[in-house]
């Protein structure tokens, strides 16, 4: 997981762009978007980051650098 990846694709693409593009690469077909990663893995991470990160900004109000914590904190829960 690559923080610089996640605040492109924050930037960058909407809620459903990402959607499509996760959709893409679980079919094993060329997202129409460019997503940074090493292999399909790590961009479904990416993706999957963005997404929450977004929905926090909208539901919450939070800056991104709060809606990050919560999916670091998300993460770091859902690992221990």
């Amino acid at each position: 997981m690559k923080l610089p990846s996640i605040k492109k694709l924050v930037e960058s693409y909407s809620i459903p762009e990402l959607q499509a593009a996760e959709e893409a690469i679980l079919e094993e077909k060329q997202p129409d978007i460019e997503i940074e990663g090493v292999d399909e893995g790590e961009k479904l991470t990416h993706i999957m980051a963005a997404v929450f990160i977004i929905e926090e900004m909208q539901s919450k109000g939070l800056e991104y650098n709060a809606a990050l914590r919560a999916y670091s904190s998300r993460v770091r829960t859902s690992i221990s």
